[in-house]
């Protein structure tokens, strides 16, 4: 899949796969790339940067944990994380609508209320 299909809703995807309970970085890249039956291979210089601006505005928190001689961070969502996460599956929900009515115009919804 294009890197540029993700565009746009990485941080559904993040927050998505934090809501089970928290992982660190590299356990969140094999997480999305095993949800989506390997279509979406996220790299570390986007993942990083992207968790990163989630936690600076408050959807995540994290903290170092020591695995053998490494020390990494793991991620978690916040409450605030978990509201983002309602918000971005229903922005979801709307755009593939809006787009299914389009590229499959037999097959409508009824009137946006």
């Amino acid at each position: 899949m294009r890197a540029d299909a993700v565009r746009g809703h990485l941080d559904g995807l993040l927050l998505a796969v934090l809501e089970q309970g928290p992982l660190h970085g590299y356990a969140i890249i094999t997480a999305v790339q095993q949800r989506s039956g390997g279509v979406l291979d996220l790299r570390t210089g986007t993942i990083y940067p992207a968790l990163n601006r989630l936690e600076r505005i408050g959807l995540l928190s994290s903290s170092w944990e020591s695995v053998g001689e490494r020390r990494r961070r793991r991620y978690e969502l916040t409450d605030e994380g978990r509201k983002g996460l309602a918000g971005e599956r229903a922005a979801w929900s709307e755009f593939t609508t809006a787009i299914g009515s389009v590229l499959n115009p037999a097959v409508r919804p009824g009137p946006a209320t």
